[in-house]
């Protein structure tokens, strides 16, 4: 599904309409644009949501590729990147400031930028009391399950759809629920959708807390989730169609995991039939194996060249023009 600039540009999500509305009616002194943003944007519960949990600012390729390319297959929904480093947004100037930090994201009317208040979105969660007392320097892989559990309190407070910044979406997710298999045997925490208050999240962020262990790899994510589906379901595929579990969609790994982090290079190399990802929503590049932080390059012929063109060539140009510059 190819959707046009000039389309993106034309359909103009009601979210954003009714938050410049509020904005319009409400004396600019006493106006709060984070408040009225998150009561009439992220609290309808549609939002498609990314994060930077670090200070990062400068944000690599890859991540402006996720988020244009979830922005282009969602027009109609509000598309948030929260980010740690980022000031307090009071205006709606500020928020127009921020996006312009990222000129390959600017043009797109639903993405939104964000700051990301971690102690504000912990509060009412589980997450609260164990991030007071943990000391993050005895953490071995604390970004990580930092991470993890800012995308759990995230989804319960606003639900929608949580991606990782290193996802490329090349097809719509039509379910509002839905969780997602890493392999047979592993559910993926890297994207996946759950209303607001989903009892599934709520469980998600209690097995968090009761099992946590820092010095683990991948223990607070795909552990988790698949600790909690193990309780409700063993699902079983027969096809790459979804199976049911605790009335929420489960995919099968094709739709995200086409590719598997053991293979994560071939999305580096150069293909001579490139793949149709014919079956995929999604395409998870697994970031998290390149130690080596091989990125895009212009001109390499590489399949994730091609995909850089076709899912996110605003970020491509901007790529492009850094290049020839």
């Amino acid at each position: 599904m190819f959707i046009p600039d000039s389309m993106i540009h034309k359909r103009l999500i009601s979210y954003s309409s009714r938050a410049k509305n509020t904005i319009s009616c409400i004396n600019s002194q006493t106006f709060n644009y984070e408040y009225a943003f998150e009561r009439d944007v992220l609290q309808q519960g549609k939002s498609i949501k990314f994060m930077e949990t670090t200070d990062r600012m400068d944000e690599p390729s890859l991540v402006l590729c996720s988020i244009e390319s979830a922005a282009r297959m969602y027009p109609h929904r509000p598309v948030v990147f929260f980010m740690k480093g980022l000031g307090d947004i009071i205006t709606e100037d500020d928020e127009k400031k921020a996006r312009k930090r990222y000129p390959t994201l600017s043009i797109y009317k639903n993405i939104y930028i964000f700051p990301l208040r971690i102690k504000k979105l912990f509060a009412g969660t589980p997450f609260l009391d164990w991030y007071n007392k943990i000391d993050p320097k005895q953490e071995i892989y604390w970004t990580y399950g930092k991470s993890n559990a800012c995308r759990y309190a995230m989804m319960w407070k606003y639900g929608g759809i949580y991606m990782d910044t290193d996802v490329i979406s090349i097809r719509p997710i039509l379910e509002d629920n839905f969780l997602a298999a890493e392999t047979l045997n592993l559910t993926s925490s890297s994207v996946f959708g759950l209303s607001p208050h989903h009892k599934l999240t709520w469980e998600l962020m209690e097995n968090f807390v009761q099992n946590y262990n820092g010095n683990k790899w991948g223990h607070q994510g795909p552990g988790v989730f698949t600790r909690v589906v193990k309780k409700h379901c063993v699902p079983k595929f027969t096809s790459v169609d979804h199976v049911k579990c605790e009335n929420v969609s489960y995919f099968h790994p094709e739709r995200l995991y086409p590719i598997s982090y053991q293979s994560w290079r071939r999305y580096f190399e150069v293909w001579k039939n490139l793949p149709t990802f014919k079956n995929s929503y999604a395409l998870h590049l697994w970031n998290y194996m390149n130690k080596e932080r091989i990125s895009m390059v212009v001109g390499s012929n590489t399949l994730v060249e091609h995909l850089y063109k076709q899912y996110c060539p605003s970020t491509y140009e901007g790529v492009f023009n850094k290049t020839v510059s």
